[in-house]
């Protein structure tokens, strides 16, 4: 297993990816157009690659992307006496299901570990679904009660 900073290549990999992902969870999402989410999609990962503001990891096996993890850097004001690093969000983490449980998740999320710390990046926030708490807990993540949401209603 290989993991590095995905390409335009991959697009059509990772587009296929978020579809198998959403879907696995949400069998109503099979009734939308592929060929709609494709599109939308395309532009959003052209977009983000071409930018300094989304960090795709991918891990392949023989050229084949088995796991992915997105990151968003999040800018903060600037903050008298003290330098002032982005935090980072975390999206998007999947991995097909032939390749689970073999710790390959453990060893990108290890990468993104390091480049988080050499990157002086301030944190790192995930929202976990109930099944990859573990997951998280098991590669040095904790529980924080500090956020809170406002949720709009239309």
């Amino acid at each position: 297993m290989k993991s590095r900073f995905a390409e335009f290549n991959d697009i059509k990999q990772l587009i296929r990816m978020r579809w198998d992902f959403t879907t696995e969870y949400d069998t109503s999402k099979t009734n939308e157009s592929f060929n709609d989410f494709e599109k939308e999609c395309q532009t959003f990962l052209e977009d983000a690659l071409k930018s300094d503001q989304w960090f795709i990891w991918v891990a392949e096996d023989n050229g084949k992307i088995i796991s992915h993890i997105y990151i968003e850097l999040i800018q903060k004001v600037p903050r008298p006496g003290r330098t002032t690093y982005p935090f980072a969000f975390m999206t998007n983490v999947y991995t097909i299901p032939e390749y689970r449980s073999k710790g390959i998740g453990s060893e990108l999320l290890k990468s993104i570990n390091k480049w988080i710390k050499e990157n002086h990046y301030e944190f790192v926030i995930v929202w976990p679904s109930e099944d990859s708490i573990n997951f998280y807990s098991n590669n040095g993540y904790v529980h924080c009660t500090e956020p809170m949401e406002f949720h709009p209603s239309y």
